[in-house]
């Protein structure tokens, strides 16, 4: 049975949890250390007081130690920082998960009095074999590994092994990596339906980028984008990205195949000035009219008050191009920007659809969401629907739009064609109308 401590002084402090973690080591064949850093925890205590955080502290470890059980041990590395060994573990799959179930898990809000906190955190990550361990290595590169978490812009995670070396390692190689696999043809875009959640017809679809690497097989973007920025090259890969777009819409064209891409578009992009002329040669290169591509954005860029953003805006919907704000609803959204925003489509963060059965007040952001976007006259598109029951419930709601692994996984050009060219079937009826 998990221990539940009374106090913060009951968890081992960083000296004794470090000698916890150099003791496991010589009795495992291989751990993982995960260092959990609770994000803007500052505000918590500027607003309530030192000691109604350290009753946040305390419930966060505890809740940690629940989640996790007796097959780790958790430490308070500082005042905001806890430590977590994992002994006979360093898959790095394994890790990951571990990492979205305490994400997932905090989405459950603590309370004191009339105050409510919810935790998000950064993590990061290392994990070594039994053979040649060194526990000052060790714990130095969890924190590397947590101060890079802590620097990414798309992903609150980090992971190193001790193999990798400090400054380099398979970071610069994937940089390397991601020039020369440019330049030999080795990525991919792969694209998700997007399905009228009536007819379940394939109305349209996302692209989402992928890496054939020659030694690492099929990556998925994180890496890629963290590989780009790192070498500032994302603007290259983003106009890669768009090319690849128009040219699988005329392949689109020679099937009669009249869809809607959607791509997503970096912070980089919009506030390059050659991303107007660029769309318009595409344009004119591929005899493809700009109405059929969407332009994606996450919420903050979308939502912030950068005239260069606001002006490149202005002219890609002029031009015809749709802008569509993605994971609408997963940061601090302000509405009285969204208001004044020229938008075509919200897509509601597929959070709010994971568990809708489960939780009323799901239903009830993506209810609001609906209204706003009819306000607006916009559509509303609904990511991550995974279940039967979560159709019936956007159906019941009105989004008219979704995607997600009930119809398809992002698939390569071709299958995505044959994938057009059939019913879509779902649970197990052949009557799409009555899934």
């Amino acid at each position: 049975m998990s221990q539940v401590h009374t106090s913060l002084a009951t968890i081992p402090n960083r000296f004794a949890f470090i000698d916890s973690v150099s003791r496991q080591a010589s009795r495992c064949t291989s751990l993982s250390l995960m260092l959990v850093d609770v994000v803007r925890f500052s505000d918590v205590t500027t607003s309530l007081g030192i000691h109604i955080g350290d009753r946040f502290l305390l419930e966060i470890a505890n809740r940690i130690q629940s989640l996790f059980g007796s097959s780790a041990s958790v430490g308070r590395i500082s005042g905001d920082v806890f430590g977590i060994v994992f002994p006979n573990e360093s898959n790095d799959v394994i890790m990951r998960r571990m990492f979205e179930r305490l994400v997932e898990h905090f989405k459950t809000p603590m309370h004191h009095e009339n105050n409510a906190f919810i935790a998000d955190f950064n993590v990061g990550v290392v994990s070594a074999q039994r053979t040649g361990f060194d526990i000052t290595t060790f714990v130095s590169r969890a924190e590397t590994a947590l101060k890079q978490a802590k620097e990414n812009k798309y992903d609150n995670y980090f992971a190193l092994s001790t193999k990798d070396k400090m400054d380099t390692g398979r970071s610069l190689a994937l940089k390397a990596d991601l020039k020369r696999a440019l330049a030999n043809g080795e990525l991919e875009l792969y694209f998700q339906p997007k399905v009228d959640l009536s007819t379940l017809q394939i109305v349209g679809a996302e692209c989402l980028l992928r890496w054939n690497h020659p030694l690492d097989g099929v990556l998925f973007p994180g890496p890629l984008i963290e590989a780009a920025e790192s070498y500032n090259m994302m603007n290259e890969l983003g106009y890669w990205t768009l090319e690849q777009a128009f040219k699988a819409l005329a392949n689109f064209d020679s099937h009669r195949l009249d869809i809607t891409l959607a791509v997503n578009i970096s912070p980089t992009q919009l506030y390059d000035n050659q991303l107007v002329p660029t769309l318009k040669s595409l344009s004119s290169h591929y005899n493809m009219p700009l109405s059929r591509i969407e332009l994606e954005l996450t919420e903050d860029v979308a939502l912030s008050n950068s005239l260069m953003v606001k002006k490149q805006l202005d002219q890609l919907r002029y031009l015809g191009v749709s802008i569509s704000v993605d994971d609408f609803g997963k940061g601090y959204s302000n509405l009285a920007y969204i208001r004044d925003l020229d938008l075509d489509s919200l897509k509601i963060d597929k959070s709010f659809v994971m568990e809708l059965e489960q939780h009323p007040v799901n239903r009830a952001i993506i209810e609001a969401a609906k209204i706003i976007g009819q306000a607006k006259g916009c559509s509303v598109v609904a990511e991550g629907v995974e279940t039967i029951d979560q159709l019936h419930i956007l159906r019941e709601v009105g989004v008219s739009q979704g995607q997600g692994y009930l119809f398809s996984r992002a698939v390569p050009l071709n299958d995505f064609v044959m994938l057009t060219q059939q019913d879509i079937i779902i649970g197990h009826s052949p009557r799409r109308q009555n899934a």
